[in-house]
């Protein structure tokens, strides 16, 4: 039976709750402009999986608490305002299913919209007075925007090496899981032992969770919140092509990586690059590589007795590698 989201939810559901009240406090601004954009940014909340793994992680060791509630809401804001901002740079016109900020506004505003939720950011972790949740906060930080570098040095660049691909996803989404469940850990007063094994799992859930959106480029589905081939249309080499591309023949692989260099591909371009990516088990071998780390991520958390908590933290995996969207 595939695990929901709302099956994660059910240990937390009034701890979320708790979240989502905080969450709207943030829109409540004088400032009528920011007030109707932090409004409709956060009228879609998606899944919600990043807060609830901070909470989860948190309920784990101990019990979520007000701290725990406030970095919940500062790494959401965090992640939104990268997000904001990320909009900005690759000119994105949707996000969750609906225009972007910058689409919806313009560049301007979303930029702003980003600096004010990274200033509230520093505001809210400030006032837990736990410098070790800060550390991970800032450091965070530093990450999302070095792995979006390293991405943008790499557009286009269809020879970089599996290895240089996961250092890149590391920066660029692992470290995010890894710091919701770090900080969820500290905020609840974990071991160090517990911090760490927690932390490992929520790298492991973030590189399957990055893995899987890269196989979404080759999926057939119509709903998974962008046009499928984006990446490749965006000039980002990932790893089912990447794979596909180190098992073909030289000349093949030449002409794909020709062709996927283009900066307007035609349909039947896409679809060409597609059906050489299903050629040569690229998708397949994405899916072995999230098994890898799916267990990898059951390691990490095999140190815990069984509960409830444990068992949606361990869901979260099979939700992430099976979800639809």
């Amino acid at each position: 039976m595939r695990n929901t989201i709302e099956d994660i939810r059910q240990p937390i559901c009034q701890e979320l709750q708790q979240f989502n009240e905080a969450l709207r406090e943030i829109c409540k601004t004088d400032n009528q402009l920011l007030s109707e954009v932090l409004s409709y940014t956060f009228a879609k909340q998606g899944k919600q999986l990043r807060p609830i793994i901070v909470l989860l992680c948190a309920k784990l060791v101990r019990e979520v608490n007000n701290k725990t509630i406030g970095t919940a809401v500062a790494l959401e804001l965090l992640h939104t305002a990268s997000l904001v901002h990320d909009d900005v740079v690759d000119n994105s016109p949707l996000r969750r299913g609906q225009e972007s900020i910058q689409a919806h506004w313009n560049n301007k505003i979303a930029v702003l919209t980003g600096d004010y939720l990274l200033s509230k950011v520093i505001s809210i972790i400030s006032s837990l007075r736990n410098t070790q949740i800060l550390n991970i906060v800032a450091e965070l930080g530093m990450s999302l925007s070095s792995g979006e570098l390293l991405q943008l040095h790499s557009k286009g660049d269809m020879w970089i090496s599996e290895q240089e691909y996961y250092r890149m996803i590391e920066q660029k989404t692992a470290t995010l899981f890894a710091a919701c469940s770090e900080a969820g850990a500290v905020s609840a007063g974990a071991t160090e032992k517990q911090t760490k094994a927690i932390k490992a799992f929520g790298k492991y859930l973030g590189m399957c969770f990055q893995l899987k959106d890269d196989a979404f480029d080759y999926s057939d589905l119509e709903d998974i919140g962008k046009r499928t081939m984006s990446d490749i249309r965006d000039g980002k080499a990932t790893l089912p092509l990447l794979i596909s591309l180190q098992r073909a023949p030289e000349m093949e692989a030449q002409y794909i990586r020709d062709l996927a260099q283009n900066s307007n591909l035609s349909d039947a371009a896409e679809q060409e690059i597609k059906s050489f990516v299903l050629r040569y088990d690229g998708l397949r071998y994405t899916y072995h590589r999230m098994e890898y780390y799916k267990q990898k991520a059951l390691e990490a958390i095999s140190i815990f007795h069984d509960s409830r908590t444990l068992d949606a933290l361990k869901k979260t995996l099979d939700y992430t590698i099976s979800r639809m969207y």
